[in-house]
């Protein structure tokens, strides 16, 4: 319950500083965010730290926590709000334009040897291969293709990936998808990257690959995302420990 408390904390606060609701561009004190959302002090503490190893916020002795400007100036179309999963659905935003999703496929298919390595199955373990085309409102904007072990979830039907896998997951199973580890490049596009987010034969495709975990740990899906490159940006934050 306190871990939940505390994303949604994160979430709203994270959701009022894009909103511009914070014009002097400086937080509350901690006891005046702690009465008003009836919190503890430790769950705003926790939250604000947070903030600030993101880069979104940076805490000035003995002046308070202001909001770091330079990510109200974040173009990047990846933004983990809610702090609840890292789903695309509720991720990926971009000028207040509305995700959705084409599912292009969904089979049963053995998984291949490094397959099976990623996702730490067996022999005998099969996958759901499914592969969607994303959108900003009709613009299409990447192809995903994602293979999860049908061992985690086997109810997953057509009309479950034509939505949100990882919101389905967590409403229905108080599971997460907290974790992931993305590698990020670079490659020229192929005849299925032009006909389906509109490229053309000279221009190049983001990628996006990796790894999607649960918050016990567990590998829940590999996944393979070709972005147009327009919307290929990503933004970090970087601090060095004394």
């Amino acid at each position: 319950m306190a871990d939940l408390v505390y994303r949604q904390l994160l979430g709203s606060l994270k959701d009022k500083i894009l909103a511009g609701e914070f014009p002097n561009m400086k937080l509350p004190d901690e006891r005046s965010l702690s009465e008003q959302y009836e919190v503890s002090r430790s769950t705003v503490k926790r939250a604000l730290s947070i903030l600030a190893d993101q880069g979104v916020v940076f805490k000035k002795r003995g002046s308070g926590t202001f909001i770091n400007p330079l990510y109200l100036k974040n173009d990047s179309v990846f933004h983990y709000n809610n702090g609840s999963n890292l789903g695309i659905t509720d991720s990926f935003q971009m000028n207040g334009r509305k995700p959705g999703i084409k599912l292009l496929k969904f089979e049963v298919v053995r998984p291949d040897p490094e397959l099976k390595r990623d996702l730490f199955l067996k022999n005998d373990d099969f996958v759901y291969e499914i592969k969607r085309l994303r959108l900003f409102d009709d613009e299409p904007f990447m192809i995903e293709t994602g293979y999860i072990p049908i061992k985690i979830v086997p109810e997953l039907s057509e009309k479950i990936v034509s939505s949100s896998i990882f919101n389905y997951l967590q409403r229905e199973r108080n599971q997460a998808v907290t974790k992931s580890y993305l590698t990020i490049s670079a490659e020229p596009s192929t005849d299925e990257d032009q006909a389906q987010l509109g490229l053309t034969p000279t221009e190049p495709v983001g990628i996006m690959a990796g790894v999607f975990f649960l918050d016990d740990g567990t590998p829940f899906e590999y996944s393979r995302m070709r972005l147009h490159y327009r919307y290929m940006k990503y933004n970090t934050f970087v601090t060095l420990d004394d």
